[in-house]
């Protein structure tokens, strides 16, 4: 039962908390911020580490939905193209940003708990999870969109 309680809670702090169903990931304000960055790197919105504002600005969009009060040029962009980026709620920069930091402390947790292994993936040069328990099965991630097409460029 204990295993149950703790499995899928992932930790690194206490000053933001992403909910989804029964689980309740809490972050740290740096990894966090990271996470949130990283994500949109990977979602093609952002080409490469931001400055302080812009993170700022970027955290804001994914913890608030908005962002109210620009500190950067990246925040005026995203109200700017406010209706391109995050149009549908489903589909939106916002909906793309919560679930990378979510899937990627999920397979942080899965890792920690002996459930999923990191491995360097020869074919794609890249590393990815494999699953011990079925001789070590890759895990395929759902493919995400691009926003190359409303990146942010500097």
């Amino acid at each position: 039962m204990g295993d149950t309680a703790r499995r899928g809670n992932y930790e690194s702090g206490s000053d933001y908390v992403l909910e989804y169903g029964e689980l309740r990931f809490t972050f740290n304000e740096r990894d966090f911020v990271e996470r949130v960055e990283q994500a949109a790197i990977k979602l093609g919105f952002v080409d490469g580490p931001l400055g302080a504002a812009e993170r700022e600005d970027l955290v804001e969009l994914a913890v608030n939905g908005e962002v109210s009060a620009p500190r950067s040029e990246l925040g005026e962009h995203i109200n700017e193209r406010w209706d391109e980026i995050c149009g549908q709620p489903d589909h939106s920069l916002v909906h793309w940003l919560r679930r990378l930091v979510f899937r990627g402390a999920w397979l942080d947790q899965r890792v920690l708990e002996g459930e999923l292994d990191v491995v360097f993936d020869e074919r794609t040069l890249t590393f990815a999870y494999a699953q011990p328990d079925r001789g070590g099965a890759l895990v395929e991630l759902a493919p995400e969109p691009s926003w190359r097409s409303v990146a942010y460029r500097r």
